[in-house]
């Protein structure tokens, strides 16, 4: 496959880009993976990028976004952090990806069996994961209920924390709202199951 070039990332749409992903998931789920080469890649990207995507995803070792979506070096914009939370660095990164860098739609990634929400919802307090765990607020719909708590509820956690991070980056960031508006780009909530390797499209 080849590496994404300035002229195949301006022709990509928004709606182009997220079928490339879910494409890239189901080969990746059927183990049926593009054979590339990633050597040649490198020499490719060396004199500049042009990823087609952004993912905002957890920091767990299970959930590296170019394998989950089959796809090499140079295709995707990966900014990873625990409980994929959105913060100013977060927001900074994700507005370089698309409105300097030309990336046309960004997936909020979240995953099943995310130790981060799990934390959350149990209330973990521990130097700057208490932090960073608060940023998870949907988590305080459960925290400290220790006797309710059970894997549904923390998935279903896990799946409110993809929404709520989507919402504040509509909200904390105008210039990827009005990409949004203009259709510039699309934002898009998913989430990955640990046990099978799908990605399902929450909206």
């Amino acid at each position: 496959m080849k590496t994404q070039t300035k002229i195949t990332q301006e022709n990509i749409t928004p709606v182009n880009a997220l079928e490339l992903l879910k494409q890239g998931n189901s080969r990746f789920e059927g183990s049926l993976m593009t054979l590339r080469d990633l050597k040649a890649q490198v020499n490719d990207t060396k004199d500049g990028q042009f990823p087609f995507a952004a993912v905002l995803s957890c920091i767990d070792s299970r959930v590296p976004a170019e394998i989950v979506f089959d796809q090499g070096i140079g295709d995707l914009f990966s900014v990873r952090v625990a409980g994929n939370i959105v913060n100013e660095d977060v927001l900074g990164s994700l507005e370089y990806s698309c409105k300097v860098a030309g990336s046309k739609v960004i997936i909020v990634l979240g995953h099943s069996k995310c130790g981060a929400v799990t934390a959350a919802c149990r209330g973990v307090e521990l130097g700057n994961i208490t932090a960073l765990l608060d940023k998870i607020t949907p988590a305080e719909s459960v925290k400290g209920d220790g006797d309710a708590l059970t894997e549904e509820s923390i998935e279903r956690v896990a799946h409110e924390n993809v929404t709520t991070s989507i919402d504040r980056i509509l909200k904390e960031s105008p210039i990827l709202n009005d990409m949004v508006d203009a259709k510039e780009i699309m934002i898009v909530g998913a989430m990955y199951d640990v046990s099978t390797g799908k990605v399902t499209f929450l909206n």
